[in-house]
């Protein structure tokens, strides 16, 4: 409707234009006759007026403009007088058609919502849908034009993406469409799509009366066929012949089994030769049933491909019809045969055996006996052959006098009974009056019944009582064990295992039962490679056939993180024993300390290299920082400003720290390879304290801290490396200023004891807690202690290298608050005294 409005405003605006260019040439027209008629009019009043003054051409020319323009005024204000009138017209007439076309678009929406439906119109593929008409409420459709277009939400799955499929290629390729849409509520809308002008619609439309069940109908038509193809495929895919017969027993539908049961070559071959599966005697029995109207079931054997089947038959009537389904028994059947030919071969088997066998079926009554049986009880035969009960049977024998008397026979008859309800089998002995002794066992059938067997073990009841006491004992002794034991046989079977052996394998009972192969074993450790190739060893040495077998010990690893050390010992009778320890947690602590070794001396490697690396690549640009800096103080370089002179002296202290910090690196990496040598020579004792008090001087005014020196006036000489002294009395000092407080004493004292030279430094700082004692003399430790400036932490360290080298001894006591005692013992070198001793007291 919209592309047609805007058609007719196109058609308006072309008329309305060449209306415009119509008046123009009119009026152009008009005002050329205006000015021919009154240039005629002063010509002819020239003429007229001969004896009049004569005008001017130039007069005569602007009279004639004047009366050609109020000519044409006049003559262009009629004609758009008549011009307005036509125009007038022209709109009465295309407002009377607007309002006719408007009337007419109400009528036609006023007539499809009358009709039940709803159009939604596309001017373009990329334009905004318009509606029109709606449909009524029970069709579950949203009113809302949004909602409405989410067909998925209102209708049924299959119907929203068939729609959805058929409107875009409605608006892509302008393919019409027809179809049935199933709302979510079981309402059936029929939906047709097309094309009009360029414009893409799609109709909805509620279905009445005979064409809404139509509709109805073909929708369920299309889920019950759809059902029954699934059904179909379903039982065409099993391998239980299926088939279908109308009310006449033809057959309609068969599934490949049953073609193939039938040899029929193709379904439609064997349907129109309507073949059977059975004879025609069951078939006939099979039919009877079906007219009947009840179930058909049986066993029947059925000849396919040149062998016997037996099939489970069974056909249901279903009305019109029937349908059946067969199942493959063979296996079934077999094995109830062989049952049956194993029951009558044991029959005659126990009846010549010299233990006595008696059988009763499930409602306990003597179904067989053999001749030992009679034998042992000597019961009379028409009390056997009369089928007696069970219990019936233990009150005769009773009442012979030939069963044992217990104290509570009731209970003892019913516990022997109760084997007809237990699981377990009955085994027992039964001391009888003549002294006799019985092994009893009795075992329950599946099928119901018990079978009893009775064996006289009169001679070897004490020989079995001395043997189950010694492999009770053996059983238990292994079954204490903490190592895993596991004998095997020459066969490769299990004889005995231990719950360690089960618990180490992660076996479970059942899976390692006396008896069990080796393979099975085998099996359980397929996933493991180590556990799977050990015990392929241990399958090859048990089942060999050597003359000599050897014992044989090793290790294995397994996936789960077990270590397990196995041993393999040949036992008598060709038996073998395998032992199992575990050695899980050892081998993890060998293992963790293994790494943990290997990862402190690589972590030792790549701090001596980084060390050694740091050292001597620092030393030259440090020794160049230092000569700058010593140059720029010289008067020669130039005059320096106060701030340049403070900047240059910062400079250098701070580069030499660094300095002695690199200096100390590479002295503690020389000990550590024991290449550095101490220079011994006698040294004044008096003059290493006046050299160490010089040096230290510019640090204790910089802690604002005061040295107190305590020293007999001569301490005399000794044999000792003067620098390396020195340095350690400076790095002890230089650690007292860094932790002492400001304005507090530092306590140096000096003497010689038996020869040795004895100090001692003592400062007023927080001190060293006790367990930071222990790691005081570490490389880049502070001891725990808070510092007026932080250091490497290499002075202790230094302290001790150096110390050791000249075998002498340090002492630190020390307790937090209260402050820090360093002493030191250096002997003289002259009296060699041997070994370093460090003690760190508390």
């Amino acid at each position: 409707m919209r592309k047609r409005r805007m058609e007719r405003g196109g058609k308006s605006n072309e008329g309305r234009k060449i209306r415009d260019r119509r008046a123009k040439r009119a009026t152009a027209r008009w005002l050329a006759a205006g000015t021919a008629l009154s240039l005629s009019a002063a010509n002819a009043f020239a003429q007229a007026t001969d004896t009049a003054p004569v005008l001017s051409s130039r007069e005569v020319m602007a009279l004639s403009a004047f009366c050609g323009i109020l000519a044409a005024t006049v003559l262009s204000t009629l004609w758009f007088m008549r011009l307005r009138g036509r125009t007038e017209a022209e709109n009465q007439r295309l407002a009377l058609e607007l309002e006719n076309h408007r009337e007419r678009i109400a009528n036609l929406k006023a007539l499809n919502a009358e009709r039940n439906r709803r159009i939604v119109f596309w001017e373009g593929p990329k334009a905004q849908p318009e509606f029109l008409g709606a449909l009524p409420a029970e069709a579950g459709a949203p009113e809302d034009e949004t909602a409405f277009l989410a067909f998925a939400d209102w209708l049924s799955p299959g119907s929203s993406k068939q729609l959805e499929a058929a409107i875009s290629a409605l608006r892509k390729k302008a393919k019409a469409f027809e179809m049935l849409a199933e709302a979510r509520n079981g309402y059936v809308l029929e939906v047709v799509g097309g094309t009009t002008g360029g414009r893409a619609h799609v109709r909805f439309g509620a279905l009445e009366s005979i064409r809404a069940e139509l509709a109805e109908l073909k929708v369920e038509h299309k889920r019950q066929k759809a059902v029954l193809a699934r059904f179909e495929t379903l039982f065409d895919a099993v391998d239980m012949p299926c088939w279908q017969r109308d009310a006449d027993g033809a057959l309609i539908w068969a599934n490949r089994a049953y073609v193939e049961a039938v040899e029929g070559g193709e379904p439609e071959q064997a349907i129109a030769e309507n073949r059977m599966l059975v004879g025609a005697a069951v078939q006939e029995k099979l039919d009877e049933a079906v007219r009947a109207g009840t179930r058909f079931d049986g066993r029947q054997p059925v000849v396919t491909g040149g062998s016997r089947t037996f099939y489970e038959l069974s056909e249901v009537p279903n009305g019109d019809g029937s349908a059946g389904i067969a199942r493959d028994v063979s296996e079934l059947q077999s094995a109830e045969n062989a049952l049956e030919q194993t029951l009558e071969s044991h029959a005659d088997t126990l009846n010549h055996l010299n233990t006595a066998v008696a059988i009763f079926d499930a409602s306990r009554r003597l179904t067989f006996y053999n001749q030992a049986f009679e034998k042992l009880w000597k019961l009379d035969m028409g009390f056997l052959e009369s089928h007696p009960d069970n219990g019936e049977l233990f009150e005769r024998l009773r009442a012979d006098g030939k069963l044992p008397e217990p104290h509570q026979w009731r209970e003892w008859k019913e516990k022997a009974l109760s084997v007809y309800r237990a699981v377990e089998p009955y085994n027992d002995l039964w001391y009888l009056p003549s002294g006799e002794t019985l092994s009893v066992f009795a075992s329950a059938h599946p099928r119901g019944g018990t079978t009893w067997v009775f064996e006289n073990h009169t001679e070897q009841v004490a020989l079995k009582t001395r043997y189950n006491t010694l492999v009770k004992v053996q059983g238990e002794t292994i079954d204490h064990l903490s190592e895993g034991v596991a004998v095997f046989g020459p066969d490769g079977r299990l004889k005995l295992s231990n719950p360690a052996f089960l618990a180490l394998w992660r076996i479970a009972d059942k899976d390692a039962a006396p008896g069990t192969h080796i393979r099975a074993l085998i099996e359980t450790c397929e996933d493991d490679p180590g556990a799977s190739d050990g015990w392929k060893l241990f399958a090859r040495m048990i089942t060999s056939f050597d003359d000599e077998r050897v014992s044989r010990q090793g290790r294995l690893d397994l996936a789960s993180g077990l270590v397990l050390d196995y041993a393999v010992t040949p036992l008598p009778n060709a038996q073998t024993m395998l032992t199992f320890v575990n050695k899980t947690d050892s081998v993890k602590v060998e293992r963790a300390l293994t790494e943990k070794n290997d990862a402190l001396r690589k972590a030792e490697e790549l701090k001596n290299a980084f060390l050694e690396h740091v050292s001597h690549e620092l030393r030259t640009p440090l020794t160049s920082i230092m000569g700058f800096a010593e140059l720029l103080k010289a008067p020669e370089t130039g005059a320096l400003t106060p701030r340049q002179g403070n900047y240059v002296d910062h400079i250098a202290n701070s580069s030499s720290v660094l300095m002695t910090i690199v200096n100390d690196m590479i002295d503690l990496k020389s000990a550590d390879a024991g290449i550095l040598q101490l220079e011994l020579d006698r040294m004044s004792l008096d003059d290493l304290i006046d050299s160490v008090a010089d040096d230290i001087s510019s640090r204790l005014q910089e802690g604002g801290v005061t040295l107190e020196i305590t020293a007999p006036p001569k301490l005399g000489d000794i044999t000792a490396d003067f620098q390396r002294l020195k340095q350690v009395l400076l790095k002890i000092l230089g650690n007292a200023v860094k932790y002492a407080p400001r304005g507090s004493i530092i306590a140096l004292s000096c003497w010689r004891e038996q020869g040795d030279f004895v100090f001692t430094v003592t400062d007023n700082g927080p001190g060293i807690a006790d367990d930071a004692l222990e790691s005081v003399f570490t490389r880049f430790e502070s001891g725990g202690r808070q510092a007026q400036y932080a250091g490497a932490g290499l002075g202790l360290a230094i302290v001790e290298s150096f110390v050791g080298l000249h075998n002498g001894r340090v002492f630190i006591d020390s307790e937090p608050g209260a402050g820090t005692t360093v002493s030191c013992r250096i002997p003289d070198a002259t009296a060699e005294k041997g070994g370093a001793e460090i003690i760190a007291a508390e």
